[in-house]
């Protein structure tokens, strides 16, 4: 068994228009944008969704939304979603990056929040 839970949305936005992309984000979600220091692509949108992190990423690639699940298995939550129909596409660091049917992209990585949040939230997986 393991466990998982949507950690966050993270908004991508072109490396050119990162900076654009985070002021309107901010603005339009009333939240405090701070630049998430151990990955610099990433800028974090304070308190913009109740109970997930939300974040701009600078990318290399086309604009769009993608999820990120944190779980307490990485390759037991990967093989879930490969069974339901995803496609692994990359790797980055621990994480593990998948297309959904439908083309949607989302990430798998390891818990990131404090052990009292991902129990209280966490789903629980054959």
């Amino acid at each position: 068994m393991h466990r998982s839970r949507v950690f966050a949305l993270i908004i991508d936005a072109p490396t050119d228009e990162a900076a654009q992309a985070t002021a309107f984000w901010s603005a339009a979600l009333g939240a405090r944008a701070e630049p998430y220091a151990p990955e610099p692509q990433f800028t974090t949108l304070h308190e913009a969704l109740s109970g997930i992190i939300t974040a701009v990423q600078a990318v290399d690639d086309a604009p769009r939304f993608h999820l990120d699940i944190e779980t307490d298995d990485v390759e037991a939550e990967t093989a879930r979603l490969l069974a339901l129909g995803a496609v692994q596409v990359a790797r980055w660091q621990e994480c593990r990056v998948l297309r959904a049917p439908g083309g949607h992209l989302l990430c798998v990585l390891p818990q990131e929040t404090p052990p009292e949040v991902f129990d209280a939230d966490a789903r629980t997986w054959p």
